[in-house]
């Protein structure tokens, strides 16, 4: 038995966190494959929340006590499920919303002003004399948010500063100064770009149907800046193919990385690798509030972002 605590990263883009850990803790990868008494050591594991729990790899380790998520975001967690297991769960909330809500914007920008085709037709020697590309103006472009929680009321605020017109809809009223749609079909097809910046659980798998692609028609935007698995991306794919739908900007996907095989013949789209909370403050952010969770735990205090 280690005389440290000893600690879980699961995730390989979560190594870096090693430098961090290594003075108070004894850290484990599982992409290295720690040795067979390491199970009967490890105290805490540390997530990304995006990526679904390893609930056989929990069961196997008899010493767990805690799900210390970096990420604000926790769906891939059944949290249920830990706190049937007496595993209390940590996570990073309140740190990079309102990053996700510039990179929301830039992306309504690029598509709708047509910024990375500008880009790319420059480079390749497309910008003549009597080429001129016209674009529609962002004022009073009608924008749809679904789900105004943090994120969401961010990207409202920045899109109303920008003169355009915001709605929104979720599944539970609340006080906003934007109105809220009856129904996410209403809000989609009342909207010339729909925002998802919602909260992703197994009940909204696929929240943004074909039906709701459809209802922000040919010359609608969809935006992603949630999680991949709150839209249909067959159907997404098959309605750009068919210009059933005008652009989408995505920065999530249903399966990441996802495969750009997948994505080489689709047609208007803009496509960022889920960096939009990746920012160098955010990252600072969700590391101290890991440590402090850590700390706090071993320590035998409150934690401090606990899951509710």
């Amino acid at each position: 038995m280690t005389d440290r605590p000893a600690i879980l990263i699961m995730q390989r883009h979560l190594a870096p966190l090693t430098a961090f850990l290594d003075g108070a803790y004894t850290v484990y990868r599982f992409w290295e494959g720690p040795p067979v008494e390491a199970r009967e050591d490890i105290r805490a594991m540390v997530v990304a929340g995006e990526f679904e729990l390893d609930k056989h790899l929990i069961e196997s380790l008899p010493r767990l006590e805690l799900i210390a998520c970096f990420t604000s975001g926790y769906d891939g967690i059944d949290v249920d499920w830990c706190r049937e297991k007496g595993l209390p769960v940590t996570h990073a909330p309140g740190v990079n919303h309102e990053d996700v809500a510039d990179h929301a914007l830039g992306l309504v920008l690029s598509a709708r002003r047509r910024i990375t085709e500008g880009d790319r037709a420059l480079r390749a020697g497309q910008w003549t004399p009597d080429a001129k590309t016209i674009t529609p103006s962002l004022n009073h472009l009608r924008v749809g948010v679904v789900g105004l929680g943090l994120i969401g009321e961010a990207v409202a605020r920045r899109c109303e500063a920008l003169r355009m017109r915001v709605a929104w809809w979720g599944p539970r009223e609340k006080e906003a100064p934007w109105p809220r749609a009856a129904s996410l079909e209403d809000l989609a097809r009342d909207s010339d770009v729909l925002v998802v910046a919602c909260r992703a659980d197994e009940n909204n798998r696929g929240l943004i149907s074909g039906a709701v692609i459809e209802a922000l028609g040919p010359d609608g935007l969809l935006v992603n800046v949630a999680r991949g698995q709150l839209v249909d991306e067959d159907a997404l794919i098959a309605a750009l193919r068919a210009g059933k739908l005008g652009h989408a900007a995505l920065d999530v996907f249903e399966t990441e990385p996802t495969d750009p095989a997948r994505w080489a013949d689709v047609p208007n789209t803009t496509l960022t690798p889920h960096t939009a909370g990746a920012t160098n403050e955010a990252v600072q952010g969700m590391l101290g509030l890991l440590l402090e969770n850590l700390s706090a735990h071993f320590e035998g205090r409150p934690l401090k972002t606990p899951v509710e």
